[in-house]
């Protein structure tokens, strides 16, 4: 899945299609955060479960990275229900 939107991300910006971009650009967010290996297929299970508010893949899981992909209207929701989840995350 790590590979599908960095794919999609590199398509868009490789070909410069302005229509494509400014869609990816104005609308989606993509937000970095790490937390504990052992709390990142939590991380990913409640976040499906929250009617998909957003898509989380793993960027590196030897140093619990992960990449958070939403929407700019989604996102205020789904950051306020993963400060509240049992486990401490940390935004970069």
């Amino acid at each position: 899945m790590n590979s599908s939107i960095e794919t999609l991300s590199y398509n868009v910006a490789e070909r410069k299609d302005p229509v494509a971009y400014s869609q990816l650009t104005e609308s989606d967010v993509i937000i970095k955060a790490c937390l504990n290996r052992i709390d990142m297929q939590m991380l990913d299970k409640l976040v499906e479960g929250l009617g998909h508010l957003g898509i989380v893949t793993t960027t590196n899981k030897a140093t619990g990275e992960v990449m958070i992909l939403s929407t700019k209207d989604c996102w205020p929701d789904l950051k306020k229900a993963i400060e509240k989840m049992p486990f401490k995350i940390e935004w970069q």
